[in-house]
């Protein structure tokens, strides 16, 4: 069991005397919090995109931190101080709409579709360094990886593999700051050696250069990065005193965050020109450079061992994750076929990670055939980003919402004018969406309706149809047994 896992099982009692047999308050600190939110939030994967940018990079990493990151950290930990049951509750409640809640919990399942591809083709071009750096760019290798650790994934989950929890605890040292101080601190070796950086680092290039939507589309990227803070909203209530050490921690969080997304951007930035880098093997060109320049070349084999160890550890993780908030509602309302609500005896949801492996296989077959690995992979990241924002547009608007019906509600941390908190978060959420549908100027010479079609096809049939054709069908007898004694008025209409 990971601590986040230890720490949200457990459940602050009112103060005053121990009731028999009951159960001590565990408190966290703020700064254990802050940890806790660094390990879930930051890892090395997207620093490639931003370090097309150079020093840009900095800009591009602090808006949406201040527009989304916070906004999503503050409001989570709203709603999960004075709701529990995620959010489903959340929005379900907030917006008066039990198929609203239903959205928002299957889109916060349906992105890991699109998550795991663009997640393992990063693993399959990280491993090809260990191997044979050619085959980074080969989208038949990164295809029959992606394939082969996914299923590799399910079985190892399906079994309830008590090392895989381990292996996820030590990715942030292993795989994310162990890597990054390398690369970091290798970066201003080689620029104090008097070697020219890659990328211009003045301060007339501190901004992006405008030309166009498309200058700006890899800012996308970054939302999908920053997302997952809702999730440790639920350990507000561990605190001691949460209206003043969570706001603490979240801030502490970010600038942790910022640190480890920022600083191997501009490293990788200083090393790699912008049109010689790959989105999906940047990290690693970007150690091969440095550790050839330094005659210690070997060492870019045990870097990619590293890397590829916590991803995979990350992956299996929380590969059963998603889905099980998802298998919860469906077995209260109703809202999946029986078939996909059985577990196994472990209490694993095999079934649907099952038909998610289908989907998965379809989606890495498409690697083989795209132009090159480079844009798959931002593709499927794009799809994963818009999936992931619908989530958030309903959060922010149930907040509001919840404001205005429920006032009175006890909860644990209020967030300070909600309102503007929530509606910039909002407003950046709906136009990270938008920009997603511009395909940026590092794409490729592929024709626009091609993107088009795969990014808004990508969002409609997993984001909304495949919902709402659930929704449509779904029958009175698929509520689980153990819950068709609920009240009527709780009980799916035929």
């Amino acid at each position: 069991m990971t601590i986040t896992e230890q720490v949200r099982d457990e459940r602050p009692l009112a103060t005053g005397p121990a009731l028999p047999g009951a159960t001590q308050t565990q408190f966290i600190s703020w700064v254990t919090l802050a940890m806790m939110t660094t390990a879930s939030v930051a890892n090395l994967r997207p620093s490639p995109s931003m370090a097309l940018y150079g020093l840009a990079a900095v800009f591009l990493y602090l808006v949406p931190a201040v527009v989304f990151l916070l906004p999503t950290a503050l409001v989570s930990a709203e709603l999960a101080s004075g709701w529990t049951g995620g959010v489903y509750r959340w929005v379900s409640e907030g917006l008066s709409s039990k198929p609203l809640g239903f959205l928002a919990v299957w889109c916060q399942f349906a992105m890991t579709i699109a998550y795991y591809p663009s997640l393992l083709a990063y693993v399959a071009s990280t491993f090809a360094y260990v191997v044979d750096p050619r085959l980074a760019d080969n989208g038949v290798y990164v295809a029959v990886v992606i394939v082969v650790i996914y299923w590799a994934g399910v079985l190892i989950s399906s079994r309830g593999t008590k090392a895989v929890a381990g292996l996820a605890g030590a990715g942030l040292v292993i795989g994310t700051l162990i890597p990054g101080v390398v690369l970091v601190v290798l970066g201003m070796v080689f620029l104090g050696q008097g070697n020219a950086s890659a990328a211009p680092m003045d301060t007339g290039h501190a901004l992006p250069p405008w030309t166009g939507l498309a200058s700006l589309v890899l800012i996308v990227n970054n939302f999908l990065s920053y997302a997952g803070m809702e999730m440790n909203g639920v350990h507000v209530s561990s605190l001691r005193e949460p209206g003043k050490q969570f706001p603490r921690s979240v801030f502490a969080a970010t600038g942790l965050v910022l640190l480890i997304f920022i600083l191997p951007a501009l490293a990788i930035s200083w090393v790699m020109p912008g049109e010689d880098l790959s989105l999906t093997a940047g990290v690693m060109q970007a150690f091969q450079g440095f550790f050839d320049h330094f005659h210690v070349g070997w060492l870019t084999k045990v870097v990619g061992v590293l890397l590829v160890a916590a991803a995979l550890g990350g992956m299996l993780a929380w590969l059963a994750g998603p889905s099980k908030g998802l298998l919860m509602v469906a077995r209260q309302e109703g809202y999946l076929p029986p078939v996909l609500q059985k577990l196994n005896a472990r209490g694993v949801p095999r079934n649907i990670m099952v038909a998610q492996g289908a989907l998965t296989t379809l989606i890495a077959l498409l690697y083989a055939f795209l132009p090159d690995v480079s844009s798959a992979y931002w593709i499927f990241s794009v799809i994963t980003t818009q999936i992931y924002l619908v989530v958030y547009l309903l959060m922010f608007a149930a907040v509001v919402r919840l404001r205005t019906t429920q006032p009175d509600r006890p909860r644990g941390f209020r967030v300070p004018a909600v309102r503007l908190v929530a509606g910039a978060g909002f407003a950046a959420s709906l136009a990270a969406m938008c920009i997603g549908f511009v395909p940026p100027e590092q794409f490729g010479g592929g024709p626009l309706w091609r993107y088009l079609l795969t990014v808004g096809g990508g969002l409609l049939v997993i984001g909304f149809l495949a919902p709402i054709a659930l929704l449509k069908f779904r029958k009175p007898h698929w509520v689980a047994p153990e819950h068709r004694t609920a009240p009527a008025e709780d009980r799916p209409r035929p």
